[in-house]
């Protein structure tokens, strides 16, 4: 029997506003909301503070090492480059890298961690063999090995990371699947020979979210480092392109006599982290089922 949709509506409300209410009070979690904002909007209006070519790309050898002052408040680098700007656009790269891999990774994860545990039997074994052994592999290992295949670029990282991080998801949804496919309410649905898509990914797959959602927000942290990491050696994002990894790949060398040109990346990269990882944080309290009292 189908629940009326004015009813399922206002459930959802409700556990929205639930969880809202008890996110508002980690304070620790605010603030990494706040931040996480702050990010997104210079996202946003990256064209509006800085033109992407006349400011991040432009090269002017006269004010090349410039000091921060009142024209260059980050100062500028080797090629006379303004490091706000390049800064700020290297945000839309380090972050589009981030939740794009991981958007496709959870996608993906889902999928085949809800269809193993649904299922059962030898599509559950086959699944289930095959993300054990990529999570056999570190991810930062899995990440390069995939990335001295297919070359650097951005799509590329980001293609990398996804398929690094996607094991984790897979593991993760088909264990919380696996506590709620024998559920009542499933069998009933079953019963009345709703189809198994619509079961899976409307009734199953809604109620074991939750974990997703901390997992996501925590592992786009990761990424972005991880992104870094692999730019900062090469083998990531290749310059001009403004992403964090890069810019402190090619400032390192200035880093004793012009340390304002490592120190901005570097702290974009550690914010984000810290505010992606303590609004995860925050998500996990948020959605404990335990803690609803």
């Amino acid at each position: 029997m189908e629940q009326d949709p004015t009813t399922v509506r206002y459930k959802k409300r409700s556990q929205l506003a639930f969880t809202w209410k008890k996110l508002k009070k980690s304070r620790t979690a605010m603030f990494g909301l706040i931040v996480l904002t702050c990010f997104l909007l210079l996202i946003i209006f990256a064209d509006v503070i800085a033109d992407y070519k006349g400011v991040a790309l432009y090269q002017d050898y006269k004010n090349r090492l410039a000091f921060p002052s009142a024209e260059h408040w980050f100062g500028t680098d080797n090629y006379g480059r303004d490091m706000l700007a390049r800064v700020i656009h290297g945000t839309r790269v380090s972050y589009a890298i981030g939740f794009g891999s991981i958007g496709t990774a959870a996608v993906i994860g889902v999928v085949l961690g809800a269809t193993a545990a649904y299922c059962g039997g030898l599509i559950d074994s086959v699944i289930t063999r095959i993300m054990d052994a990529l999570m056999s592999i570190p991810n930062l290992l899995l990440a390069l090995a995939i990335m001295a295949a297919l070359g650097s670029g951005a799509f590329n990282l980001a293609m990398a990371m996804s398929i690094s991080q996607m094991p984790q998801f897979a593991r993760l949804i088909r264990a919380s699947v696996l506590t709620v496919v024998d559920q009542e309410y499933v069998m009933a649905a079953k019963a009345c020979g709703t189809p198994h898509l619509r079961i899976l990914f409307k009734h199953i797959v809604p109620n074991a979210i939750g974990p997703i959602m901390v997992q996501g927000t925590m592992a786009v942290a990761t990424v972005i480092i991880a992104a870094a990491g692999l730019s900062f050696i090469g083998m990531g994002v290749s310059p001009p392109v403004p992403e964090w990894g890069t810019l402190l790949a090619e400032n390192r060398e200035f880093m004793r006599t012009n340390m304002y040109l490592v120190a901005y990346p570097g702290l974009a990269i550690v914010l984000s982290a810290l505010s992606l990882n303590l609004l995860g944080d925050g998500l996990r309290d948020a959605l404990d089922p335990r803690l609803k009292n």
